[in-house]
């Protein structure tokens, strides 16, 4: 018996025509990731005099005035963009995940253009929501337009419109391996050998012409080779099943928004009003600006006290659930990823007490896999994609996937949801979430 996955293309087939596609959707992925983490660093300028270095540090060297202004101008411009892009392209799909799950992958380019450009601008002025949502989306959306030009069959478009939402992960992340995998795992569903081939091969090519404009290091640098202790393992089975009951907590909170989520001409006074108390809070704790990628920075370094590092933890995915429920656009990946990296930290600064032996970002990073693992339902995805942003953690893999796979295995059990499956519409037919 040969070996299964390899004797034929299953429904998709990788024809020679699709191969092309394959570095086409690269290629296009990658650019519009450039075009849009430019819009994205533009705005952060504007908004804080961000040029380089912590985001963070940008946002708290501005006035508390300044930084409730920002994101009351951010909340009136996207309030008013994201009803005038729905109204004009109404019953047009720009929802990725939706598109995948419920049908062939079909994505309306010119709304989810719009759309995208509008999300980067309000994440550059502060939202806290993640910025990976607008190159996934239109890495999907080049893949469904080309679908269309070269008449592939419905299975071949959600391959390839799959193969570019993860590509549009790996190009603005630089994680192309990662890109791949959360293409396999989370959007196509299958880790069959004709899945993973385009889904590398479109990961690859994104992220290595998204380096014309996006620099080639780890998102996340300078974190320590940590090393395994009997400390952290023992840690990271108690903390696999605290995050796994917070993961679902959260998990339910995004449920809850997504379904009460402000739609129609509602959004224009209620983004506003959530954009002002995302901003008031922000006064008193800048970290929550943004997309959280600082957050977990600090986290990873060991920087933060117990009290700190608490607040930060609890208010996080409340702002970042306020920003999505007032009907904005945005990712849930880093939010998620840096509330694990704090919890992670604030539960290995409590456990120092009782058994010393492992530094605190050591924690950090195997709560940021189990917390993002957990939430998005997929472990392999969680694992790979934190060892590719920081570009360690080998050294402390049996805790990550011990904490990963304990945490999933709840959330699995007890709802069995996703951060995205989560956000799906209740309605059949085209999203309009979006």
């Amino acid at each position: 018996m040969e070996q299964p996955n390899v004797t034929h293309d299953g429904e998709a087939r990788l024809t020679m025509t699709f191969w092309f596609a394959v570095v086409v959707v690269g290629v296009a992925t990658g650019l519009m990731g450039d075009l849009l983490m430019w819009i994205l660093k533009l705005f952060e300028g504007w908004a804080f005099h961000f040029r380089g270095g912590s985001y963070q540090n940008a946002v708290a060297s501005v006035s508390g005035l300044r930084r409730v202004a920002s994101l009351s101008i951010a909340g009136l411009f996207g309030a008013g963009s994201w009803y005038l892009i729905r109204r004009r392209f109404k019953g047009e799909c720009s929802e990725i995940d939706d598109a995948l799950w419920r049908d062939s992958g079909e994505l309306s380019w010119r709304r989810s253009f719009f759309t995208s450009v509008v999300s980067e601008v309000v994440i550059g002025m502060g939202a806290s929501i993640g910025r990976e949502a607008a190159p996934k989306l239109m890495g999907g959306a080049s893949g469904s337009v080309l679908s269309h030009w070269l008449k592939f069959s419905p299975a071949q478009q959600r391959l390839l419109v799959a193969c570019g939402g993860g590509a549009g992960l790996a190009a603005v992340y630089n994680v192309p391996l990662g890109g791949a995998v959360f293409t396999a795992e989370v959007l196509y569903g299958n880790f069959a050998l004709p899945v993973v081939m385009p889904a590398l091969a479109t990961s690859f090519i994104a992220t290595l012409v998204a380096r014309v404009y996006l620099p080639s290091s780890a998102t996340y640098t300078n974190i320590p080779a940590f090393h395994f202790s009997a400390s952290l393992m023992v840690w990271s089975l108690a903390a696999g099943i605290v995050i796994g009951v917070v993961a679902v907590a959260y998990v339910r909170l995004i449920s809850w928004v997504s379904y009460h989520r402000a739609s129609g001409a509602k959004i224009l006074w209620m983004m506003p009003v959530a954009f002002v108390l995302v901003g008031a809070a922000g006064i008193w704790y800048p970290q929550l600006f943004g997309n959280g990628l600082d957050l977990a920075h600090q986290s990873f370094l060991g920087v933060g006290t117990v009290g700190l590092l608490f607040a930060l933890f609890a208010l996080k995915p409340l702002v970042t659930a306020l920003t999505l429920g007032s009907g904005a656009s945005g990712g849930l990946f880093t939010p998620f990823f840096s509330t694990g990296a704090v919890f992670g930290a604030l539960l290995g600064t409590l456990w120092l007490h009782l058994w010393p032996g492992a530094p605190v970002g050591a924690f950090a990073l195997v709560g940021a896999a189990a917390m993002i693992g957990a939430s998005m339902q997929a472990p392999f995805a969680g694992l790979v994609l934190v060892m590719e942003l920081t570009h360690g953690g080998f050294t402390i893999m049996m805790p990550m996937i011990a904490a990963t796979v304990i945490a999933t295995v709840i959330v699995r059990h007890v709802d069995g949801y996703s951060i995205y499956s989560a956000r799906l519409p209740q309605h059949e037919g085209p999203s309009s979430t979006l």
